[in-house]
């Protein structure tokens, strides 16, 4: 009885039109257009971390760069929770990123989005503290911002075919 409900189900999935996104590992077509995918320069300390952060993930081979992937940052941190003295207790770092991937050899824009992230923060007594935890904290959403531009470039990739 059970092993007949598996077997249906499995049956109803096959026809649903999902496929693995890396499907093929890191040979499958996706896997292999990611890994053709330059990351351009990116300014400021942000940039340097959403850089590096994209660059472990595309695993870029820069010889044979199919793709350029152009990152704009707008990094903010605004204060909330204010005492009776005006001073702040809280802050949000925001991190957002405009990105484009461009075909190298044609200059032409493929995709054009936006990334972005942000993170609360809390202002202690001790200046240090705070500046260390808004180091942390940038350091964290360039992990998700990068996370998101990799995720949604590679969703374009298996949605258009592209690289194949």
């Amino acid at each position: 009885m059970i092993r007949t409900a598996l077997l249906a189900a499995a049956l109803l999935l096959s026809g649903c039109g999902l496929r693995p996104l890396y499907g093929g590992g890191g040979s499958g077509p996706v896997a292999q257009t990611l890994r053709s995918v330059e990351v351009a320069p990116i300014p400021g300390q942000g940039g340097w971390l959403v850089r590096t952060a994209l660059q472990d993930r595309f695993a870029s081979d820069k010889v044979g760069a199919r793709y350029r992937l152009e990152v704009e940052l707008d990094d903010d941190i605004t204060g909330f929770g204010i005492r009776s003295d005006n001073s702040v207790t809280r802050e949000r770092r925001t991190l957002r990123a405009r990105y484009r991937l461009v075909d190298a050899a044609l200059g032409t824009v493929l995709l054009d989005e936006t990334a972005g992230s942000d993170a609360g923060i809390d202002v202690v007594s001790s200046e240090y503290a705070t500046v260390a935890a808004e180091q942390t904290a940038l350091e964290r959403l360039s992990q998700d911002v990068a996370d998101q531009i990799v995720s949604r470039v590679a969703l374009y990739v298996a949605r258009t075919g592209a690289g194949q």
